[in-house]
């Protein structure tokens, strides 16, 4: 009986270490994955000088680089909550109710036939903007990490619930007049270059740097390729899920701040069908729809990518009502690419 227990106490054999060069053959394999698009950058690049002389004109570069800076701080932060094994549908309702909801607050209605309170002041209106992307987040981290909701439904009912917030305290209308303090970053140029431009890349170097050499990044990811096996290693899941959800919806928030700023106005349907690029660009660059895998620089590519095209299509005078149809074709190419090289479905 003693032999027994004792037996049955030993620790379980440990797998034996990979061999000698299987890690840095698998950092090389990643670092070259996140190199994937660069050839097709290079390819749109030839495509588009040949179009046009005008797209690799400083003032085209810059207009490619503002247009995509917004819709780019979104993808970054679907990839975090998509590196989690997660997806959050309502980053693109968050993208238009931050700021809407600082508008609806700040403005005077005198002057925009009725709309606004003029409940807080003008310097209220950005920490507005990062307070309801983070109470956002944190409502959604409680009904999917609490109450164990599926995240898909949950972030489909928000983005429900968040564009019909936003409608209804605008009236289906557009805020106008806001303050220099909603407009500053959206419409600010840094040394000749739009801030929005530099904010955004700030914001994906940060990403980098995170996800790839912290420890929170890496829980992320071991959340995302085994979330039981993490929670076993010693990962608060619950807690980094939370987080993760909250930092995106801020991302979000900020990313609506600056696209307000830049157009000096917030319409009721900001945002709307935003998600279809998001998820067009973070799927292309490489980040799996089952978690765990990806990167912020792959990520960036492509979204890079993506609007380089709608810029070569813009300049050859195709209709920019073809955009939603290049969305979708690259989302089903990229899904059937992932498929094939890395030989998993994607579910």
């Amino acid at each position: 009986m003693s032999e027994t227990l004792s037996t049955s106490a030993r620790p379980t054999a440990t797998p034996p270490p990979p061999p000698p060069g299987a890690s840095s053959r698998s950092l090389a394999i990643a670092r070259l994955r996140d190199l994937a698009l660069v050839p097709a950058i290079i390819a749109v690049a030839i495509v588009g000088s040949i179009v046009s002389p005008v797209f690799l004109s400083t003032d085209n570069i810059i207009n490619v680089l503002q247009s995509m800076s917004e819709i780019a701080i979104v993808v970054l932060a679907q990839t975090i909550v998509l590196i989690t094994g997660k997806m959050d549908l309502s980053l693109e309702s968050t993208f238009g109710l931050a700021p809407g909801i600082a508008a609806w607050l700040v403005v005077d209605p005198a002057l925009t036939r009725g709309l606004g309170l003029d409940l807080l002041p003008d310097a209220w209106a950005v920490p507005v903007v990062l307070l309801v992307g983070a109470l956002v987040g944190a409502f959604n981290g409680l009904l999917i990490v609490r109450f164990g909701l599926n995240g898909f439904i949950v972030t489909l009912g928000m983005l429900i619930v968040l564009r019909g917030l936003l409608t209804g305290i605008s009236g289906g209308q557009t805020f106008f007049m806001l303050p220099e303090s909603m407009t500053y970053l959206g419409s600010a140029t840094w040394a000749g270059v739009p801030a929005s431009i530099w904010l955004s890349l700030l914001l994906f170097a940060v990403g980098i740097v995170v996800l790839g050499y912290t420890r929170a990044g890496r829980a992320l990811y071991a959340i995302g390729g085994n979330a039981d096996a993490a929670r076993a290693a010693g990962i608060r899941t619950d807690r980094v899920l939370w987080m993760a959800l909250i930092v995106a919806s801020v991302l979000a928030a900020l990313a609506g701040l600056l696209i307000s700023g830049r157009l000096a106005a917030v319409p009721s349907a900001q945002g709307s069908g935003a998600i279809f690029q998001v998820f067009a660009a973070a799927v292309i660059g490489g980040v799996s729809l089952n978690g765990g895998r990806g990167s912020v620089f792959g990520a960036f590519t492509g979204v890079l990518l993506l609007f380089m095209i709608i810029n070569v299509l813009t300049l050859a005078g195709v209709p920019a009502q073809w955009t939603n149809f290049l969305n979708g074709t690259v989302i089903l190419v990229a899904l059937v690419v992932s498929r094939i090289t890395g030989g998993k479905a994607q579910t």
